[in-house]
C-alpha cells in the first residue's frame, strides 16, 4: 500500500542521484545527520501514512466536517491520525528543534511530506498549516510574539489558519473592509467578516491561531492600508495559559465538491464588540508579510497537485496490470486467444506513461525547488544563496498553478484507466479527482498565478532571472548532448528552450505596451509552456543520472529501473514537447478574439 502514495525507489532516484542529497551533510548545519538517518525519517513518514493516515482517506469523503451547534466537528478518524502526526513530530521538520522542529534539510522533508501530506491532504491542513502562521510571527514577531504563539504553532499543540477573503473582495485582496482600532494596551480589536477559511474552526486543537488582514482606522484605501493581526481564537495570556474565547466565531461551513474532511470556514469577527488581535510587523506592511505565509501556501497546493497525481497514477497502474479484459492487438482474430491484463493494451499504455512522465516530472520539480531552499539557507549572502531566492521567487507561480493543473488531468486520466470502475466511489480515483481540483482555485486561481508570473517574476531583475534558469536548463543539455543515446533528445529539448526564449520576449514585450491586456489573455498558456518547458529539462536531467547508472553495469530490476526512466524522458521529450511548440507558436500570435468580441456575444 506504501507504493499507492509514492514509489520509493523513485524518491530515493531524485534524492540521492539527481539531487545527490548526501552532499548537504557536509555543512555545519547538517553534521549531525547521515544518510541512514535520512532514510529512517522517510521510512517512518512511510509507516505513519500507511497506517493512520491512508485508511482516513475514504472515511473523510464519506464522514466529512459538521457544523453543529455553532461548532465544527472533524471527521472522527482525524483525531487518532492528526495525533500520530504530531507525536512523530512530523509537523515542522524543517524548523530548529528550539522551536519544535527536527531541523532537518528541506529537500529531505519534502520526501518524508509526500507521504504524510500525499495520503490525505484533506488532514494535512489540520496538521501543517500552523507553520506558516509561525513563520511569519517568528520573522515579523516581537519576542513577546514569538514566545506566545511559535513553538506551539511549529508543534501543531495549535493551529494557524488564513484569514484573508471576504465576500464581496474575493482575490481582490485591497478591497477587504474587516477594521482595527488600536487599543490602550497596544491591541488591536477586528471586526469583519471572512469566507473559504480552511479549518477556520475545528475540534483538533485546544486553540486555532488566526493571520487576519484588516486595514487601521484612517488608513489609506486599497491594499496600501492593509495591516495583519495575530487573532486567537481563546486569548493567550502573557504565560501562555489560555483565557477568554476572542469573539471569533464560525458561521457555516462550505459543501464542496470535494475536501469533504477539511471544513471550509465563514468567520465572524467582533460581532459582540470583543475580538482582539496583535499587530504583526508594522501597520499597512500587511499585504507584504501575508506573502511569506502565501508563498509557503502556494507551493503546497503544488505540491498536493503531485501528490494526488502520484496516487492515482499508482492506482491506475495497479488496476491496469491485474484487469483482465481483452485480447492482445496481435490475438485479436484468434477465437482461442485469452483475454489479457489491460496494461497489454496501446492505448492504456499510452495514457499510463503520459501520467508517469508527469508524476515524475512534477515531483522532480517540486524537489527541486525545495533543493533550492537548502541552497538560499546554506549560502545566505552569497551570489548563490541569492539566485536560489531569485529562482524560488520565479517558479513558485509556475509550480502552484501547473502542477495542480496537471495533477488533475492525471487524476482525470487515472479515472479513464479504469474505465466504468473509475466513475464510481468504490475505487479511490473518483474521489482523487474531486479533491484535487481546488488546487487550481486556492491561495490565487491558476490565472492569478499566470498575472503574477507575467507582471512580476518574468522581468525580476530586468529578466536575468528567467535568463539566468534557461542558462541552467542549457548545462543539463550540454551535459545530456555528450552522451550518444541522449544527445537526440537534449538537441529536441534545446529547440522548444530556444522557441520559450523567444515566447517570453514577444508577450513580455507586449505586456508592457499598449496592447498589454492581449497579453495578458495568453499569460496562462504562457506560464502552462513554462511548467512543460521544466517538465523537459527535469526529464532530460533524470535520464541523464540513468544514463550514468547504466554506464556502471547495473543489472536486474535496476537496469529496468533506469531504463523506463530513460523511456519516459523520450516519450515526454517527443510527445508532449511537439504539442508545446505548438502552444507556443498560438501564444506568439498573441490573438485577441476573446477581447474584441463583445460580451452579449458569448
Amino acid at each position: 500500500m506504501a507504493e499507492w502514495i509514492a514509489d520509493k525507489k523513485e524518491i530515493d532516484f531524485i534524492l540521492y542521484e539527481m539531487f545527490d542529497a548526501e552532499t548537504l551533510l557536509q555543512h555545519d548545519k547538517f553534521k549531525d545527520f547521515s544518510k541512514k538517518m535520512f532514510d529512517m525519517v522517510i521510512s517512518e513518514a512511510r509507516k505513519l501514512a500507511i497506517k493512520e493516515i491512508l485508511p482516513t482517506l475514504a472515511d473523510s469523503d464519506q464522514n466529512g466536517a459538521r457544523f453543529e451547534n455553532g461548532q465544527v466537528k472533524a471527521p472522527e478518524s482525524f483525531h487518532r491520525a492528526r495525533k500520530a502526526v504530531i507525536e512523530a513530530e512530523f509537523t515542522s521538520p524543517t524548523e530548529d528543534p528550539a522551536w519544535g522542529g527536527q531541523g532537518l534539510p528541506y529537500l529531505i522533508s519534502i520526501a518524508m511530506m509526500e507521504y504524510v501530506i500525499g495520503a490525505n491532504y484533506a488532514l494535512s491542513s489540520y496538521v501543517n498549516m500552523g507553520h506558516g502562521t509561525g513563520k511569519m510571527i517568528e520573522i515579523f514577531g516581537t519576542d513577546r510574539l514569538k514566545a506566545l504563539f511559535v513553538e506551539n504553532l511549529y508543534t501543531a499543540h495549535w493551529s494557524g489558519t488564513m484569514l484573508l477573503t471576504e465576500p464581496e473582495a474575493g482575490s481582490d485582496v485591497g478591497a477587504l473592509t474587516t477594521s482595527a482600532k488600536k487599543n490602550p494596551d497596544g491591541t488591536y480589536s477586528i471586526t469583519g467578516n471572512k469566507i473559504f477559511i480552511t479549518g477556520g474552526d475545528h475540534d483538533l486543537a485546544e486553540n486555532i491561531i488566526h493571520p487576519v488582514l484588516a486595514r487601521v482606522e484612517g488608513a489609506p484605501s486599497g491594499s496600501k492600508g492593509i495591516s495583519i493581526f495575530i487573532v486567537p481564537k481563546i486569548w493567550v495570556n502573557d504565560d501562555k495559559s489560555l483565557g477568554k474565547n476572542n469573539d471569533v466565531q464560525c458561521t457555516g461551513i462550505e459543501e464542496k465538491m470535494g475536501m469533504h474532511g477539511s471544513a471550509t470556514c465563514s468567520m465572524s469577527l467582533g460581532s459582540k464588540g470583543n475580538c482582539r488581535g496583535f499587530l504583526l510587523g508594522q501597520e499597512n506592511q500587511g499585504l507584504a508579510i501575508m506573502f511569506h505565509m502565501m508563498n509557503e501556501a502556494r507551493l503546497n497546493v503544488g505540491f498536493q497537485g503531485s501528490s494526488a497525481a502520484s496516487m492515482a497514477y499508482l492506482y491506475a497502474l495497479d488496476y491496469a496490470k491485474q484487469r483482465i479484459q481483452g485480447k492482445a492487438l496481435h490475438d485479436m482474430k484468434n477465437p482461442e486467444a485469452k483475454s489479457v491484463p489491460i496494461i497489454q493494451h496501446p492505448d492504456v499504455r499510452r495514457m499510463l506513461t503520459w501520467m508517469k512522465a508527469h508524476v515524475d516530472g512534477m515531483r522532480s520539480l517540486v524537489f527541486y525547488v525545495s533543493n533550492l531552499f537548502d541552497t538560499q539557507g546554506l549560502f545566505p549572502d552569497t551570489p548563490e544563496g541569492e539566485q536560489a531566492g531569485k529562482l524560488i521567487e520565479l517558479l513558485t507561480p509556475i509550480v502552484k498553478a501547473y502542477c495542480a493543473q496537471r495533477g488533475f488531468e492525471v487524476c482525470v486520466q487515472a479515472v479513464q484507466v479504469h474505465g466504468g470502475y473509475g466513475y464510481i466511489s468504490e475505487f479511490p480515483v473518483e474521489q482523487l479527482v474531486r479533491d484535487v481540483k481546488i488546487a487550481s482555485i486556492y491561495e490565487g486561481t491558476d490565472g492569478i498565478q499566470a498575472m503574477d508570473l507575467l507582471a512580476r517574476k518574468l522581468g525580476m531583475d530586468g529578466g536575468k532571472v528567467f535568463t539566468g534558469l534557461l542558462e541552467i536548463i542549457g548545462k543539463t543539455i550540454k551535459s545530456a548532448q555528450d552522451n550518444t543515446t541522449l544527445a537526440p533528445l537534449a538537441d529536441e529539448l534545446e529547440k522548444t528552450v530556444n522557441a520559450l526564449c523567444l515566447t517570453a520576449m514577444v508577450i513580455g514585450g507586449t505586456a508592457r505596451s499598449k496592447k498589454y491586456a492581449t497579453a495578458f489573455a495568453h499569460a496562462y498558456p504562457f506560464l502552462d509552456v513554462i511548467g512543460d518547458v521544466c517538465l523537459g529539462w527535469m526529464h532530460l536531467w533524470r535520464a541523464k543520472a540513468a544514463a550514468d547508472a547504466l554506464g556502471n553495469n547495473t543489472k536486474g530490476k535496476s537496469r529496468l529501473f533506469y531504463e523506463g526512466i530513460i523511456h519516459t524522458a523520450r516519450f515526454y521529450i517527443q510527445t508532449v514537447l511537439p504539442v508545446t511548440l505548438g502552444k507556443m507558436n498560438s501564444v506568439q500570435a498573441l490573438c485577441d478574439a476573446s477581447l474584441t468580441i463583445d460580451q452579449t456575444a458569448f
